[in-house]
């Protein structure tokens, strides 16, 4: 007998393949990029910003390739992945407040790919765009999230809060780089591990 066709499942589905996609894509596209980043020059994760693989602030910006290329891009497909994601996830959930946190941050990470580190003031807005809405998206999927990922979903949220708003205080310890990192993985981890949820959130979906 051929299954009936869950439009639940789907968009569960479809919006977990789309948000997991997106954070391993920046998750790879990082790691490649500083493995492609020349030699000549000096990049450290405790030093060197993230998006300095895209191109280093101005007056002196240094672009690298292909490093460049490869992290602009990832960003840029990446930022496309979470907005279709949103849009699936809405059509799930029916929570308004969670796909404008979602699509700010799909926003955010293709606006940190379009405009890369050379550019004032339209890359640092896109950053802390990013930053925010994740971190606050991660903290709101505990009311979506019905097993104990909720838990880890909040303290990935507030991690990433944590060190954006208290930035300052760890450059000493961290240099700007690690610091900025803290910010940017818990939101990464949490793509990564939501993105997973939904879709064996669609997979338990009973047939209509």
């Amino acid at each position: 007998m051929k299954p009936e066709f869950n439009s639940k499942s789907f968009n569960f589905t479809m919006a977990g393949l789309l948000i997991f996609l997106a954070g391993s894509l920046i998750l790879m596209g990082i790691i490649t990029g500083e493995i492609f980043y020349p030699e000549e020059y000096t990049y450290t994760t405790s030093q060197s910003m993230i998006s300095d693989l895209g191109a280093t602030e101005p007056p002196h910006s240094l672009i690298t390739q292909p490093s460049a290329t490869i992290f602009n891009f990832s960003m840029i497909i990446a930022g496309i992945l979470v907005l279709l994601g949103t849009y699936f996830s809405f059509r799930a959930f029916k929570d308004r407040l969670g796909a404008i946190l979602m699509g700010l941050l799909g926003l955010g990470a293709l606006g940190v790919g379009i405009f890369p580190g050379n550019i004032n003031p339209q890359h640092p807005l896109f950053a802390i765009t990013t930053f925010i809405s994740g971190g606050l998206s991660a903290i709101y999927s505990y009311r979506l999230i019905n097993s104990p990922l909720k838990y880890v979903a909040l303290i990935l949220g507030l991690t990433g809060l944590f060190f954006l708003f208290t930035y300052s205080m760890f450059i000493p310890i961290m240099g700007g780089g690690g610091v900025e990192r803290w910010v940017a993985y818990p939101i990464i981890l949490w793509l990564i591990g939501f993105g997973g949820y939904l879709v064996g959130l669609g997979s338990k979906e009973p047939l209509e």
